[in-house]
């Protein structure tokens, strides 16, 4: 498992997207079954994948401030903090400036 950015992460979820034409309204939906809820649609393909993007960050935003744990996408995770503070070494007999 890779440790990866919050963009790359988008970006391995947009990997994940269904896109379909809904010819009933003539737009284009777009979803990302990993991720609850996560739905949006556009008048094309890339007006719906640009709205994609806006509702995936919103959907990481809001899960992140609630304290959820990010889901592993295709093998990667989502670095936060927690991970950042558990690579970095702890020495007791650091000087502060």
């Amino acid at each position: 498992m890779k440790y990866v950015s919050f963009k790359e992460y988008v970006r391995e979820i947009l990997k994940t997207a269904e896109y379909k034409k809904d010819h009933n309204i003539g737009c284009v939906v777009a979803v990302v079954p990993i991720l609850p809820g996560c739905m949006t649609q556009g008048d094309n393909f890339e007006e719906a994948r640009d709205n994609l993007i806006d509702a995936i960050e919103l959907w990481l935003t809001v899960g992140l401030r609630e304290g959820e744990e990010m889901p592993i996408i295709n093998e990667v995770k989502l670095v936060t903090a927690v991970e950042l503070l558990e690579e970095v070494p702890v020495t007791k007999d650091a000087t502060y400036a």
